[in-house]
């Protein structure tokens, strides 16, 4: 198996509380608490541990907070290369409820000052050194501006491994200037990049296949229930998910990104890989937390894939 990096910039501790309805400015009732060290970059690789790849972590952690992330790490047996900054690292508060729709409270961070962003940056080629691949994951904590974040992922990518780019926003457009090997945004995030309409499918696929013309060589488009568009190398391929009972969608982007990641590391074919993966996601939704937690489950799921051609 594969040695991969995952930067967070700006991990999280998510707390869940599930509900049955959300009744806004009423006193509302909880099912049930739970609590994670989290981030994008986080949950990917708790989904590639699972998988069989071994795994180092890095990016910004608070040092007023960072006993769940360390007990995280040593639980899962990953190697940290985290930056430690002053402060608290982030708390996000994610109201789930029993339709599975998420209202998500996301915390600011801490400030991370221009030498943590030069330690990090002058860590890199230590860090970077025998491994296969790089997933830069989440959004940007404060204090780091969308230049900086160009200038990290240019200097990733010229130690020359894959590397794949899943964020948002400013990030998202800021990474797009570098061409990342793979990005994975959801119909959201891609319009918001490209100035598209979400609501529009054939824009959408326009502007994923105008990003590989401009050197991005796989676009992974989440879509929610509606499923997966995958754009590359003689690629042009969608994948509908079999029906579940919906308990969270914390964390099925990031599953997605792992899984495809997994199968293009193992040189599976194009239409092996994105069964997983959508099966990997599908399987997410059902779950609080981050991984695989039922192979049984997922072989059954996994089956249910429906793959076509957007040829």
């Amino acid at each position: 198996m594969a040695r991969i990096l995952t930067l967070t910039l700006n991990p999280a501790l998510d707390l869940t509380v599930s509900l049955d309805t959300l009744q806004a400015g009423a006193v509302n009732r909880s099912l049930g608490l739970s609590s994670h060290a989290a981030g994008k970059g986080l949950n990917v690789a708790q989904v590639l541990a699972d998988l069989g790849h071994k795994v180092t972590v890095s990016g910004f952690l608070g040092l007023a907070n960072a006993a769940p992330f360390e007990a995280l790490f040593a639980r899962r047996g990953f190697v940290d290369a985290f930056v430690r900054v002053p402060g608290e690292t982030r708390s996000n508060i994610k109201l789930a409820e029993r339709s599975g729709r998420i209202t998500d409270l996301n915390g600011p961070g801490p400030q991370v000052e221009a030498s943590h962003q030069t330690e990090l940056l002058e860590a890199l080629e230590q860090i970077v050194a025998g491994h296969d691949a790089i997933v830069v994951a989440g959004s940007l904590p404060q204090g780091v501006s969308p230049a900086w974040f160009t200038g990290l992922l240019r200097r990733l990518q010229a130690f020359g491994l894959p590397l794949a780019l899943d964020s948002s926003g400013a990030a998202l457009r800021a990474g797009l200037a570098v061409a990342p090997w793979l990005i994975k945004p959801n119909e959201e995030e891609l319009a918001d990049a490209c100035g598209v309409s979400p609501s529009c499918v054939a824009d959408l696929q326009a502007a994923a296949l105008r990003l590989r013309t401009q050197g991005v060589e796989h676009v992974l488009l989440s879509r929610g229930a509606e499923g997966v568009f995958w754009f590359g190398p003689d690629i042009a391929l969608q994948a509908r998910p079999p029906q579940v009972a919906v308990l969270s969608t914390v964390g099925a982007g990031d599953s997605l990104l792992a899984a495809t990641l997994h199968g293009l590391l193992a040189g599976w074919p194009a239409e092996r890989t994105l069964r997983l993966a959508t099966a990997i996601a599908a399987q997410a939704v059902t779950q609080l937390g981050f991984g695989i937690h039922d192979r049984e489950q997922l072989a059954r799921l996994e089956a249910g894939v429906t793959i076509a051609s957007l040829n």
